[in-house]
């Protein structure tokens, strides 16, 4: 598939319109790719040092877990407060002060003297990230074509993903040579750098123009009308796709955060040979996060509700090899069946984000997005983690680690309701885009929902 802007079409409504650069959506992409590893790479890099930490301070599991999960559930529970400023305040300037933020405290966890100190550091991470995933991913939506929409969010949570197994990976060899503190500075400089680069190269007006060049012929204009935020939670099938999503994250949090323990203690690895291993695991959810992300695109090309679909099949394929796989013996098997469930266990993002812009209006996406990162973060990179660690304290983390995959079924479950709702929520959205555009006249609803 290749991924390609939508071909430029002259604006009436937006002076200039027409003959924009093919490049620049791409520069804009890339920036926030490129901040994406690094929200990742401040989140995750304390994975890789979890054994320093467990030995030097002396803390449980459910202490550290508590240190990932607090950025989970700020990044949960603030998403949507700071989405809705961001779509009114202006989403390039929301976008460097998040960045800015997640990355100063990032160099507070470096300076962090004992616990309560670094849990107060990881709680401002959380605050500066936690929009970043929905404005940014209303930022890249907005400048190019939908058909590309399943592709490109999975790339940007992909991202993620990959800034994860550098965080990870590059955390424990930093950890090694320069102390646990030194492996969060060079997290932190990374963000800096980018941060600087994406205020020089991107601002509003030029969004505002690219944006404008992808009307799609034969659909209707949104207009400056504002739909209201009730809308976003009176939509059946778009709560289905949240809590779904959410539900789902629940298994590639906890393989996020425990990994690196998992081959510590089970595998007889130490910290910076672990967290290289776990890595490697990290890598193929991102990978499969893009992957899946572009067969959705494909599979839904013609009939757009069979993102659904795709959804509910990665899950059920991670689930049943992760299921298998922490109950076998160590071994080749046991980690083909782990890495065959991690790269599909997050496969479902790009599919689910594509369904939420497809059934909200464009002028609140940012918020849409908001709300499905609460989800994620409440049901699934917040609670997994903390879960865990909890049932780690009294199970021991592999016994926990064999529960976890039953998190799909509730997940696939909610999924399957969500397309049996789709049709309906796309008639819902046809009558709050009329609403909002001031017009009483009856249309199909396809006629307001941009194409797959």
């Amino acid at each position: 598939m290749e991924l390609e802007p939508q071909e430029s079409t002259p604006s009436r409504d937006v002076p200039g319109a027409g003959n924009r650069s093919r490049i620049y959506p791409w520069v804009v992409f890339a920036l926030i790719l490129g901040l994406m590893m690094s929200d990742y790479m401040s989140r995750q890099v304390l994975s890789s040092v979890f054994p320093v930490l467990k030995a030097e301070w002396h803390l449980s599991d459910s202490q550290l877990a508590g240190l990932t999960s607090v950025v989970a559930l700020t990044v949960g529970v603030l998403a949507l407060p700071i989405s809705l400023v961001a779509d009114r305040w202006g989403r390039v300037r929301s976008v460097v002060v998040m960045a800015g933020m997640w990355s100063v405290a990032t160099i507070l966890c470096a300076a962090a003297g004992n616990y309560a100190q670094l849990f107060g550091a990881r709680f401002l991470i959380g605050f500066g990230e936690a929009a970043y995933a929905s404005v940014g991913m209303a930022v890249i939506l907005g400048v190019f074509s939908p058909r590309l929409h399943a592709s490109l969010s999975g790339s940007v949570i992909g991202a993620g993903f990959l800034g994860s197994v550098v965080g990870v990976a590059l955390g424990g060899i930093l950890a090694d040579r320069l102390g646990w503190r030194g492996a969060f500075v060079i997290m932190a400089a990374f963000g800096l750098c980018l941060v600087v680069l994406f205020r020089i190269l991107v601002n509003e007006q030029r969004l505002a123009r690219h944006a404008a060049d992808q009307q799609i012929p034969g659909t209707r204009d949104p207009g400056n009308g504002r739909a209201p935020i009730s809308s976003l939670f009176t939509n059946a099938s778009l709560t289905c796709a949240y809590v779904g999503a959410g539900m789902q994250f629940f298994v590639a949090g906890v393989l996020l955060a425990w990994l690196p323990s998992y081959f510590n203690r089970y595998h007889d690895m130490a910290a910076a040979d672990a967290g290289l291993a776990a890595s490697a695991f990290v890598l193929l959810i991102g990978a499969g996060t893009v992957l899946c992300g572009v067969a959705a695109d494909r599979i839904g090309r013609r009939r757009p509700e069979r993102r659904w679909s795709a959804a509910i099949a990665y899950g059920a394929i991670s689930m049943v090899c992760l299921m298998i796989g922490f109950q076998l013996d160590n071994g080749p098997a046991q980690l083909t069946l782990i890495g065959i469930g991690a790269f599909f266990c997050s496969g479902f993002t790009g599919a689910t984000t594509a369904v939420v812009a497809s059934l909200t209006h464009p002028s609140i996406q940012a918020s849409a997005f908001g709300v499905g990162t609460l989800a994620n973060n409440v049901f699934g990179l917040a609670l997994g983690p903390l879960v865990v660690g909890l049932m780690s304290d009294r199970l021991g983390l592999l016994g926990a680690l064999q529960w976890v995959p039953l998190a799909s079924v509730l997940s696939i479950v909610v999924l399957v309701l969500g397309v049996r709702l789709y049709p309906g929520g796309l008639r819902k959205l046809a009558s709050v885009a009329l609403k909002t555009s001031g017009e009483t006249s009856e249309a199909p609803a396809d006629a307001l929902v941009s194409p797959a």
